[in-house]
């Protein structure tokens, strides 16, 4: 005799009936409302969309807000009309927002108005929920200044017996980093705690220590903002966004299994640490002068080469923004897009879909381009493509990864580039890298060692005999050494250091290195024909700010090989 299970078939009817509704939703958004269909049951809701539209007011229009990126807010409506999108549309353009429509199922919206339950109007971050808000950072970011700071409210949280301690934990620490303008968190296990360090101007700082049970919280709340899976624990990557005022900060997350356990890195991409003009780079006035002319001409291949970390997308984010305006066109291809540019066509590379640099630099072709930027450079077919491009009254700018200027030319010969095709084709080849800044509020001048006279006597001599003018750099061979070294204090975190700045070289594509280029030179051949344009070298370039003070010998010894002929 057969035996019946009443609620498991009304369960799988009900599953059906869902389905149903879902199929004919969908058919309906497409061939009536010209909609499209969206399941809510298959993708997270953002609590801030949630804010910008009461729950009074999504239940009476039937209708469920679901994501805010940037301005931009994403609307399901269960029953689309003219009416009502003109209404929505007037109402969401009164908060600076832009709508975009889709067409969902009672049972997606009935979802989304379940998490209105979850929050709360006057708090921006539940405790429990996925979203971290804007205004709670911005709120504890008030009370820290200093990286001290911040390790007092860690354990201030740490010791506290708050239900929602982890949430609030993770709050202190990312509003922190943003506040003293860290690039990356590191959350790594360790055989019996957890270790919390931040990166700030490139060298990690130890902030914290906490329980093997915290940082397995924090791995769980991080996963859940940045959309990964929570039981595995093969590398995974994600990211989620916070508005701070106008602008809005990506997370990246990346999580990698170590022997205790997963090391989590939180890179922040600030829009802020990217808005850097040409000027406060750190190019010496000579070499700014003939990178202003380069940048605007109307084609020519312009190439950035460094090892990551160097600040080459920030150098070339400022060449964009340098010649921007409304008539020309400008698009970049990028790995990814990191931070966005205004007026700029940015598009991201992505390899599953087929999306190359080499294909999305031929597609940037057909939109009648002025200005590409390539992300980077890595082989034959995108060398070629940029070349060619800008061959063909293009202005080009991209990243190559060679240890100095003079490796450019042999990189790219290397890659399959005809070299009297290139002599055309180069403008300028630009090396840099990124020095930190020694605190104007504590550095001090200290004794200088026999070995550090020897080596910025041999980088002055050097200079002379190329024929640069010392005093054009405030630079006197005669006159006696002063060199500054890192102290620490409040102001820079106790590093004796604040902030970063690049120290550059170039070789300009003159009638010397055309003549050269196409016998394949060796990076010396190029060296030593590029050293009569007047151009410092990196070396050259690192003692200038060591003697004026920017930064510490030591610092820019660490970057660069002072030693070097």
């Amino acid at each position: 005799m057969a035996l019946f299970d009443d609620e498991k078939q009304n369960k799988q009817l009900e599953d059906l009936r869902k389905q149903e509704e879902e199929e004919l939703v969908a058919t309906l958004a497409e061939a009536k409302y010209h909609l499209p269909y969206i399941d809510l049951y298959r993708l997270g809701v953002d609590n801030e969309a949630l804010r910008a539209i009461s729950e009074k007011d999504s239940r009476e229009m039937n209708i469920a807000p679901f994501k805010l990126f940037g301005k931009n807010i994403f609307i399901a409506l269960k029953i689309p009309s003219d009416d009502l999108i003109n209404k929505l549309k007037e109402e969401m353009e009164r908060k600076s927002l832009t709508p975009t429509f889709y067409m969902a199922s009672t049972a997606s919206i009935n979802k989304v108005w379940e998490r209105y339950k979850e929050i709360s109007m006057a708090e921006s971050s539940m405790v429990g929920g996925l979203d971290i808000s804007g205004e709670v950072l911005r709120e504890t970011a008030k009370k820290i200044e200093k990286m001290q700071d911040i390790q007092k409210m860690v354990a201030e949280t740490l010791e506290g017996n708050k239900i929602h301690k982890i949430s609030r934990l993770l709050e202190v620490i990312l509003a922190g980093a943003i506040a003293i303008k860290a690039s990356d968190i590191h959350i790594e296990p360790e055989k019996e705690r957890g270790r919390l360090r931040l990166r700030l101007d490139g060298v990690l700082q130890d902030i914290n220590f906490f329980g093997t049970d915290v940082y397995r919280l924090l791995n769980s709340r991080i996963k859940l903002l940045s959309g990964m899976k929570l039981t595995s624990t093969i590398a995974q990557d994600g990211r989620f966004n916070i508005m701070e005022g106008d602008e809005e900060i990506s997370i990246r997350s990346s999580f990698i299994p170590g022997s205790y356990g997963e090391s989590i890195v939180m890179r922040i991409l600030d829009p802020k640490s990217l808005q850097v003009e040409m000027e406060e780079l750190g190019i010496e006035p000579g070499l700014f002068e003939i990178i202003k002319e380069e940048i605007i001409k109307p084609n020519g291949l312009i190439l950035v080469t460094g090892p990551t970390g160097s600040g080459k997308t920030t150098t070339l984010y400022a060449f964009l923004r340098r010649i921007y305006t409304p008539e020309i066109n400008i698009i970049t291809i990028e790995d990814p897009v990191e931070y966005h540019l205004k007026g700029i066509t940015q598009t991201q590379i992505n390899i599953e879909r087929g999306y190359t640099f080499p294909e999305g630099l031929r597609s940037a072709l057909r939109q009648d381009p002025d200005v590409i930027m390539v992300g980077e450079i890595r082989d034959s077919d995108t060398a070629e493509i940029a070349v060619q491009s800008s061959l063909t009254g293009h202005m080009v700018f991209s990243t190559l990864h060679t240890n100095n200027a003079a490796g450019v030319i042999p990189r790219l010969i290397d890659l399959g580039v005809n070299p009297k095709i290139l002599v055309s084709a180069l403008s300028v080849s630009m090396a840099q890298r990124l020095v930190r800044k020694l605190c104007a509020f504590c550095k001090k001048e200290k004794e200088v060692t026999p070995k550090e006279i020897e080596t910025i006597k041999s980088i002055m001599n050097g200079m002379i005999a190329e024929g640069k003018k010392l005093s054009n750099y405030n630079l006197n061979p005669d006159a006696p050494l002063r060199l500054f070294a890192a102290v620490g204090c409040d102001k820079c975190n106790k590093t004796g250091y604040k902030g970063r700045i690049g120290i550059f070289e170039a070789i300009k594509t003159d009638e010397a290195i055309e003549k050269i280029m196409p016998e394949n030179p060796s990076e010396r051949e190029i060296k030593k024909v590029a050293s009569t344009q007047g151009i410092l070298s990196m070396r050259q370039d690192g003692l200038v700010k060591i003697i004026n003070g920017v930064t510490s010998f030591a610092e820019v010894q660490s970057v660069v090989n002072l030693n070097e002929e």
